[in-house]
């Protein structure tokens, strides 16, 4: 399934030309569609962070759940929330207020020593998410890190026969957008036995546009 940097970049200004502007930068979103592939094996389900290459404009908000030097460093390190041990265990009595932290943070890190009780807690809300925490150690540098998880998407393939997820903005250069592209069809192109084979027609949009479809060389 060759894409074409040239037709992409076409796309992409295609799709940013005929967005109606909004109140908001709006997102430009890639779909993949999947082929010759059964989800219900375990094995071809997807649900991982992809590093881009180019961030996003709108960076993830990622919170961290810690206890003693590991916080410290993730608030000296910008993390945009800490949640320490003792909030955790308040959450188990507030169910309301933990499904607004999965809602309010795109990605989760977590001491490794708390991922049980992270797991009693947040696992029934971010678990369907998607949006369990990658589990550090307590004397990790945490700094790059959260510069990793800032700079990445998320892709889950369940029970659906695509995927899909954010891969730009109409304020980026369309050219990084296409890096990014690039970036996540190889990943889907690893991930299946038939690489380019399992992977259907390509689709771009913008947060209120329609899809475009992407024209495919071969």
């Amino acid at each position: 399934m060759p894409l074409d940097s040239n037709t992409l970049i076409s796309t992409i200004d295609q799709v940013k030309k005929s967005s109606k502007k909004r109140g908001f930068v709006q997102s430009i979103d890639l779909i993949v569609a999947l082929k010759n592939i059964d989800v219900k094996k375990p094995e071809n389900r997807m649900n991982e962070l992809i590093h881009l290459p180019h961030p996003l404009t709108r960076k993830n908000r990622v919170c961290v759940i810690a206890s003693g030097s590991l916080a410290v460093n993730a608030r000296n390190a910008g993390a945009d929330y800490i949640l320490s041990q003792e909030q955790l265990e308040a959450l188990s009595e507030d169910k309301k207020a933990a499904k607004r932290l999965t809602r309010d943070y795109n990605s989760f890190v977590a001491e490794a020593p708390l991922m049980p009780l992270v797991g009693r807690v947040l696992g029934p809300v971010l678990g369907p998410r998607g949006k369990m925490p990658t589990p550090v150690p307590p004397n990790v540098d945490i700094e790059p890190i959260l510069q990793r998880q800032r700079a990445s998407v998320r892709i889950r393939i369940r029970d659906q026969l695509s995927a899909s997820c954010t891969v730009g903005d109409e304020e980026m250069e369309s050219s990084d957008i296409v890096e990014n592209i690039q970036t996540l069809v190889s990943r889907l192109e690893e991930k299946y036995e038939k690489g380019i084979n399992n992977l259907g027609v390509v689709y771009l949009k913008s947060t209120m546009g329609s899809p475009v479809k992407v024209q495919q060389s071969g």
